[in-house]
């Protein structure tokens, strides 16, 4: 059984009581089942018609599966025991969650970062089976990964093509091109699923079925549940979870998430990306805020967080059961939700879509993606940028772009320009953190997050760099424009040159960063960009410099 499990309180509560009648009426969930494209609007009805097969995919999903299992026994008596995904979004995120949770080992390349790329090629190469997850294969970060892997399999005598395995859309690029390479394997995803919604596709199933993870009982969950939710009922859970995100009033639109004892490891992450990017556009949205136990934003009461945790469902005599262990909030307006990782996938997806609808918004684009790629294309192709206006303390170099009381404070250290930053964070907004490092290695800076949220009193996002890109930097330029953001970057030892490229990473990754922070400062949100000249010492003095204050 998927043991889905949905309870919702206070401001979630009164939402869905007040709007799923109207989502009742109006037959949202049969005609979702039934793929119809209308439910969002006529300026949502071309893509919606395009972005639909993720309701009725298990069947196709499940034919798969046997080739799947084939490949990875090849690979296995060929001594293949590491798998490599390179892929941006929803084409890594949700592997990476089905491996956490199912126990496997799956190496995630989403990282531009030197270091980090250097670290992965860098380790058991003879060993390893390269999945390259892109619908198109344009996009960079996934195309520069691919060609340094490749490089460094037949650097390292290995042919690269026997162990390049490749998920894409049906006649894409990227497939016609990797069919006239050679490659291992070519696994032909429905185009008819956008990437975020793509956890049940191939992009999400072969690395994972690869790497070892039971794909069968992932499906067997998800078609329960496809047929709970296609059903008009007024305790639909995901009609029900759609209307408490999407349908408060006045909107609650920081989505506080903690796991509180789940054991789907790395859920909210894959929340985080399916939620901001669906959702935040033409000014509104909704904002994932992933926390821990204990962490400031659980112990406030502001009027536009919903809290939401993700809990553990104990399964007896076909009940299920809530960890009642998990009262660790003070705010009365919430949602708690457990089950399977199946289930969990399909609800959310489908509560996104009732949010959707509820916002009056297409939740299958992604038009502000673009506008930082666009910027880092543009940098790319320019001399890098001078220092400017940076300031130098220490390790560091700052510099402020955007409007506000952050530039206008012009701070001459990391110290002052943290104060300032904090005190631009509007009543109803949001700071983010956004760490163009190593997300690997350098976790420790994930604990400024908390302490900027005590010193702000507001939410705060964590985002590595670039893969956040694909995930709250949608909300970020295409929601409303109400956050303030610490933008790190750093200098590397280490710098790896892009195959048949004119570029490095170091440079790609500068370019990604900087466009990020112009398009953010376009919009007149406050940008504080802190640059790690020296790396080490530069990590101390910023986490150093947070407990100070």
């Amino acid at each position: 059984m998927s043991s889905l499990s949905l309870t919702l309180s206070g401001a979630a509560r009164q939402a869905a009581e007040h709007q799923v009648p109207g989502l009742l009426d109006h037959e949202f969930a049969s005609r979702l089942a039934a793929k119809d494209h209308t439910l969002w609007g006529v300026d949502a009805e071309e893509e919606a018609s395009k972005r639909l097969g993720w309701v009725a995919l298990v069947e196709d999903s499940r034919a798969l599966l046997p080739k799947i299992a084939a490949l990875r026994e090849e690979l296995a008596a060929e001594g293949v025991t590491r798998v490599v995904l390179t892929g941006m979004g929803g084409s890594s995120l949700a592997p990476e969650v089905i491996c956490a949770t199912a126990g496997v080992e799956l190496t995630v390349l989403d990282s531009t970062d030197p270091q980090h790329v250097a670290a992965v090629v860098g380790a058991d190469i003879e060993k390893t089976v390269l999945v390259v997850s892109s619908k198109s294969g344009s996009t960079v970060e996934t195309d520069s990964q691919r060609r340094i892997v490749q490089q460094a399999m037949t650097e390292a005598g290995v042919d690269a093509l026997s162990r390049t395995v490749i998920v894409t859309d049906p006649g894409s690029p990227l497939a016609e091109s990797s069919a006239e390479a050679g490659v291992r394997a070519i696994f032909e995803a429905d185009p008819t699923v956008g990437g975020r919604y793509s956890a049940l596709t191939a992009f999400g199933l072969v690395p994972s079925g690869l790497a070892g993870a039971d794909l069968e009982s992932l499906l067997d969950d998800a078609e329960e549940t496809l047929t709970i939710l296609a059903e008009d009922d007024a305790d639909n859970p995901g009609l029900r979870l759609g209307a408490a995100i999407g349908g408060t009033a006045p909107l609650r639109n920081k989505l506080v998430l903690v796991d509180v004892g789940s054991p789907l490891i790395g859920l909210g992450a894959w929340i985080e990306q399916l939620i901001a990017e669906s959702t935040g556009k033409n000014g509104t949205g909704l904002l994932p805020v992933i926390v821990a136990d204990g962490e400031p934003e659980l112990h406030r009461d502001d009027d536009d967080v919903l809290i939401t945790q993700i809990i553990d469902v104990e399964v007896e005599d076909g009940a299920s059961v809530d960890n009642d262990d998990a009262d660790l909030v003070v705010s009365s307006h919430g949602v708690r939700t457990g089950g399977s990782l199946g289930a969990q996938f399909i609800l959310w997806e489908v509560a996104t879509v009732v949010a959707g609808a509820l916002l009056g918004i297409n939740p299958f684009d992604q038009p502000d993606v673009e506008s930082a790629k666009t910027a880092a294309r543009g940098l790319l192709d320019a001399p890098a940028p001078e220092a400017g206006d940076a300031v130098t303390d220490g390790a560091l170099s700052i510099r402020t772009l955007g409007g506000g009381a952050l530039t206008e404070a012009n701070p001459t250290d990391l110290s002052q320009a943290l104060q300032a930053l904090v005190k631009s964070v509007p009543e109803d907004g949001y700071l983010a953190v956004t760490a163009y490092l190593d997300r690997t290695t350098e976790t420790q800076l994930e604990a400024i997050r908390a302490q900027l949220s005590s010193l702000a009193g507001r939410p705060v996002t964590f985002g590595w760099g670039p893969r956040f890109l694909h995930s709250t930097g949608q909300f970020h330029k295409g929601g409303p424009h109400v956050g303030a953001f610490l933008q790190l970057t750093a200098s590397s030892s280490t710098d790896v040159q892009v195959p048949d490229r004119p570029f490095t990473l170091a440079k790609l990754i500068a370019a990604q960063a900087e466009g990020d922070a112009q398009v953010l400062a376009g919009h007149d949100m406050p940008v504080l960009q802190v640059h790690l000249n020296d790396r080490t010492a530069g990590l101390a003095q910023v986490i150093e410099t947070v407990d100070a204050l």
